[in-house]
């Protein structure tokens, strides 16, 4: 059976701040033990979003996408979605949106509401540590991310978003 909710975090973590995604991941199975309260939740990561991850929306009630990002404001930023109509399967990784496209063309059916967490980076290098600034980010996009586990619907999460 499928867990009503997913959360993917992608990103890089041998890349300095890419590894935001892949570390609240983390964070959040830990949290994740505490809270017998939470719904099924379906943790997963990848280096970057490719055409199979479209599979990954099938069945889900909601879906939130976690990933650094060097745009937009510290700490985070939650928004809520949808497909993009520039889609290119040639391309190396894909968009969040550009995975719900997919997924609306290969089912024929609309994309679960689906959000993405942006983390603010700021260091992307090869082998870098996660920096200081993101460190602080990435604790305070985790608080989010708890409150947005204890109330898992998009209305809810829609009031956290901008």
């Amino acid at each position: 059976m499928t867990a009503p909710l997913l959360v993917f975090g992608y990103g890089n973590p041998s890349r300095g701040d890419d590894a935001l995604g892949p570390q609240l991941l983390d964070l959040l199975a830990v949290n994740q033990e505490h809270h017998p309260e939470w719904p099924e939740i379906e943790l997963l990561t990848d280096f970057q979003l490719q055409v199979e991850h479209a599979t990954d929306l099938e069945n889900r009630d909601l879906v939130l996408f976690i990933d650094a990002s060097i745009s937009c404001p510290a700490p985070c930023l939650l928004s809520r979605i949808q497909p993009s109509q520039a889609v290119s399967h040639t391309t190396h990784a894909m968009s969040p949106a550009a995975v719900m496209q997919v997924f609306e063309r290969v089912y024929q059916c609309p994309a679960p509401p689906t959000f993405l967490l942006a983390v603010r980076g700021e260091g992307f290098e090869l082998g870098a540590p996660l920096s200081q600034e993101a460190e602080k980010n990435r604790d305070a996009a985790l608080k989010l991310l708890i409150q947005l586990c204890d109330r898992p619907y998009p209305d809810v999460w829609q009031t956290y978003s901008r």
